[in-house]
């Protein structure tokens, strides 16, 4: 299972969410569902915007979680 770090990364780099959303360009409830993982899918365009304003690799934006429903050997 894949999680967007983006609340990670905007600590990090001391912005707040505020900032990230004045940039995205995208409605207040399809931003917070974004930052907050309650996406299940997302634009590449949304992808694109996001590694150009955290000013990171796409990759880095996401972390894999272990998959309760997948069990190795199965």
């Amino acid at each position: 299972m894949l999680r967007l770090r983006i609340l990670e990364i905007l600590k990090e780099q001391n912005h707040t969410k505020y900032w990230l959303y004045k940039r995205m360009e995208m409605s207040y409830q399809n931003f917070l569902k974004l930052v907050n993982n309650e996406t299940s899918s997302i634009r590449f365009e949304n992808l694109e915007k996001l590694s150009k304003f955290l000013d990171c690799p796409i990759d880095d934006l996401f972390e894999r979680l272990p998959d309760p429903e997948f069990k190795s050997g199965s």
